[in-house]
């Protein structure tokens, strides 16, 4: 999920205020002053201004948990994460690579893949079930999955199978969860009454999906508390099982799933309130979005933005 600038939303207005303020030029700073915005810029947003690669490496050098949000297809954004992952290797921490486009019903190929170097690609991609879950090309995420191979990382599939959210969409979760195929599968508590979750995605979801029924706006997103809270446990277990707190997880997503520490890192921080996390929003720069990265920047979209060069197909929709 690529993530929408809730500038509409009222309960953000002070942050909205700010901003206007600031691009008036009233008060202490103006727009004028604010961090360059180009190609390799890193911004940490609770200072809102730019730092170095290695400042960013020295912040996370202990997180438990490291939530990159990316914008799908953007080969910038995978070598970014590879870029931290080389970063928490040489720190000696052996990091554990989870990803959206990997499912639940295909982690014992991911299992195998890690292990052992001579499966063929077709092998992967058959075990790992990736045309029945994520269905995009393969070759757009291969580098970051052949990574955490050559290094021996551990391998997450994030996402639920595809087949147990779409059952969600349709039906809606009352009836979606007396069905054998959702009750075969083990979620956490599935955490519906979040104010704050659902006046976000629900604004997403109305954006993207103009004039369609109240009924189906609402099955759309229970799809979504799914996905998240099944990333959410995935998450979850590996910070329970694993053997060290030198072992980090890396979680790799589309922004819209860890957009103002909401979706995905909240219902981590629920069971977990005490873990160290961070989360790096990618945003593929381009001159058009300098508005855009301003606000969500103002915002508090993440701990850090990072810009990165635009990937071949140029600037993505802003749903997807």
């Amino acid at each position: 999920m690529h993530s929408i600038s809730p500038a509409s939303l009222f309960k953000r207005m002070p942050n909205l205020l700010l901003f206007v303020a600031l691009s008036i030029g009233i008060g202490c700073s103006s727009l004028q002053g604010h961090p360059p915005l180009e190609v390799g810029t890193i911004l940490r947003v609770a200072t809102q201004q730019s730092i170095s690669l290695s400042e960013l490496e020295s912040d996370l050098r202990t997180a438990d948990v490291i939530y990159i949000g990316e914008e799908h297809y953007t080969p910038s954004h995978l070598e970014a994460a590879i870029t931290i992952l080389d970063s928490l290797r040489h720190q000696h921490r052996n990091p554990a690579l989870a990803l959206e486009m990997l499912s639940w019903d295909g982690q014992p190929g991911l299992n195998r893949y890690i292990t052992n170097p001579d499966m063929s690609v077709q092998e992967f991609l058959d075990e790992s079930r990736w045309k029945e879950n994520w269905g995009g090309d393969f070759p757009d995420y291969q580098p970051l999955i052949s990574y955490a191979q050559t290094h021996h990382l551990p391998l997450l599939g994030l996402n639920p199978p595809r087949s147990l959210v779409r059952l969600v969409a349709t039906k809606g979760l009352v009836e979606a969860r007396k069905s054998p195929d959702f009750l075969s599968w083990t979620l956490s508590e599935h955490t519906v009454n979040d104010s704050e979750y659902e006046t976000l995605i629900f604004e997403q979801i109305r954006a993207c999906h103009p004039q369609l029924p109240d009924q189906v706006y609402r099955r759309i997103f229970e799809a979504s508390i799914i996905r998240d809270e099944g990333m959410a446990t995935v998450i979850r277990n590996f910070l329970d099982q694993r053997a060290t707190p030198q072992t980090p997880l890396v979680s790799y997503t589309g922004g819209g799933h860890i957009q103002y520490g909401i979706p995905v890192p909240k219902r981590v921080r629920r069971t977990h309130p005490s873990i160290n996390t961070k989360t790096i929003y990618l945003v593929a720069w381009d001159p058009s979005k300098k508005k855009e990265v301003l606000a969500e920047l103002h915002e508090g979209i993440a701990d850090y933005l990072w810009l990165t060069p635009l990937g071949p197909k140029g600037l993505q929709p802003r749903c997807g």
